[in-house]
């Protein structure tokens, strides 16, 4: 629907080599957004030889990907599968516990779904 709110908000925080991100999700992305939200991932990482980024991803607003941003999402669960040791994804549609089991097949890391951010958070030992 034209004129839709629609984003992303990310947040990276690091202790050592150890980054815990957090990304809310509203509305349905796009590849502007994976512009935005890419290349602050990657400058936060890029001098760390191993990193371990645990993620919670708040997807409660979240209606799916334009095309583009989907193919931007599978380009970065390639580009960096080895480096994801957790993500929480928080939603409350059907659809949203299903992508969480998929993504598994695609990402090393574990990723689980929750339908609280709290839930999330204990399970990531944040």
């Amino acid at each position: 629907m034209p004129g839709s709110e629609h984003g992303v908000s990310c947040g990276i925080s690091r202790i050592n080599n150890s980054f815990f991100m957090s990304i809310k999700i509203v509305g349905k992305l796009t590849h502007a957004d994976y512009e935005m939200m890419v290349p602050m991932l990657e400058n936060a990482i890029k001098d760390v030889k191993e990193p371990n980024i645990k993620v919670i991803v708040d997807m409660i607003n979240f209606e799916g990907w334009e095309i583009r941003a989907a193919w931007d999402d599978l380009k970065l669960g390639i580009k960096h599968n080895h480096d994801f040791s957790k993500i929480a994804l928080i939603g409350n549609k059907k659809w949203e516990e299903v992508m969480a089991k998929v993504s598994n097949w695609f990402i090393s890391g574990d990723i689980q779904y929750f339908d609280n951010r709290q839930d999330g958070l204990s399970w990531l030992d944040l």
